[in-house]
């Protein structure tokens, strides 16, 4: 597997990622070959924590250890039942934390998942 790594951002203001866009954007029509970024974002820590549940990052931790296999194994492996993981698959592939194969098969292609929570701005007393 190539080193992929998975940015997720949580809180990150848009302008933020318009400006990463832009920045890629520039590179290319200077002809350079920017690194990949891979990233998804969230707007609140209730959203990011809606999707990577406890049993989903279980479930990321089995498939980053062993690599590809079928929801059947991968739900033998977590003891847990087969339409739940198959739920749980459904869900994280929708966000592209974990990709599918022409088998069927599910992996977890990154090398490294970084979170970057940034928690809103309090007001001082």
């Amino acid at each position: 597997m190539t080193e992929r790594v998975l940015n997720v951002k949580v809180g990150e203001p848009l302008e933020a990622n318009l400006s990463r866009a832009a920045r890629m954007v520039e590179a290319l029509e200077l002809g350079e070959s920017p690194a990949p970024y891979f990233g998804i974002g969230f707007a609140d820590v209730g959203q990011f924590a809606a999707l990577f549940t406890p049993r989903r990052w279980d479930l990321l931790a089995v498939l980053r250890e062993c690599g590809p296999m079928t929801v059947a194994e991968l739900a033998r492996r977590l003891k847990r039942d087969y339409k739940n993981v198959h739920g749980d698959v459904e869900k994280l592939s929708a966000w592209h934390a974990v990709e599918r194969d022409e088998r069927g098969w599910v992996s977890a292609p990154y090398s490294e998942i970084v979170v970057d929570i940034r928690l809103p701005q309090g007001r001082v007393a």
